[in-house]
């Protein structure tokens, strides 16, 4: 389950060091050891920290973490179920590299979700502010040199659109469709150019929200979508090793 915490602004390379682990280790607190080992790692692999075919070492994460192997590993077994992790026999679990299937399914869900969390909005809805603190930090300086942490911005952006339904349920699922999606993003070819496309109609979506023109908002928001899933399929399928079904 996602819980809304600060996302460390931190430049890309897989795994990281001890020190970049500390901001998380509060996630431990709020639920089972498990499930709160699994929110940590679920939350790095939304935030870029961790990229497809990385494979996730037990010892660090164990030591870092101050929980048991078996801890560990149940929180691999939900994030495994979740499409996150994968076992590698013989090899240990690493973060899984989607499919071109995987893509194409979860912006499907994205369509069912995403427009219909505002659709139906008359007037200026509340929790707008996290949209519009998301469109700023795509806009900041760090973003326009790191593009991990625009990439960031633009998955707080629709973590925050799908809030405004004030479903905790669609708030859970959202924020593993993010992670899954967080992985996609990584294999784009100029992924700069790609999320400042996007995070450029973030804006535009922001504003008709600010007016009140839920349904327009909805309308271009599936067609945004749509555009966003015929890329990255195209990309897709110009990497090598990419399964195509």
């Amino acid at each position: 389950m996602t819980n809304g915490a600060t996302m460390d602004p931190r430049t890309d390379g897989g795994q990281s060091g001890a020190d970049d682990w500390a901001s998380d280790l509060a996630l431990l607190g709020w639920t089972s050891k498990a499930e709160g080992v699994a929110a940590i790692l679920r939350k790095r692999i939304a935030e870029g920290k961790h990229r497809p075919d990385d494979r996730l070492s037990e010892e660090e994460i164990c030591r870092t973490v101050k929980v048991s192997r078996n801890t560990l590993r149940e929180a691999f077994r939900v994030l495994t179920h979740e499409g996150l992790l994968e076992h590698r026999l013989n090899q240990g679990v690493y973060v899984r590299r989607l499919t071109i299937s995987d893509v194409v399914d979860l912006y499907r869900l994205r369509r069912l979700l995403e427009p219909a969390a505002i659709r139906d909005l008359r007037v200026r809805p509340a929790g707008l502010d996290r949209l519009a603190i998301a469109v700023a930090d795509a806009d900041s300086p760090a973003a326009s040199q790191d593009s991990r942490l625009l990439g960031t911005a633009n998955i707080r952006f629709h973590q925050a659109l799908t809030a405004l339904a004030g479903s905790p349920r669609v708030d859970e699922l959202m924020g593993r469709v993010l992670a899954e999606l967080r992985l996609v993003f990584h294999l784009m070819p100029d992924l700069r150019e790609f999320h400042q496309a996007y995070c450029e109609r973030n804006r535009h979506i922001l504003r008709l929200l600010e007016n009140g023109h839920g349904a327009e908002a909805a309308d271009y928001l599936t067609a945004y979508l749509d555009d966003a899933e015929n890329e990255l399929v195209t990309a897709y399928g110009k990497l090598p090793e990419t399964t195509t079904h």
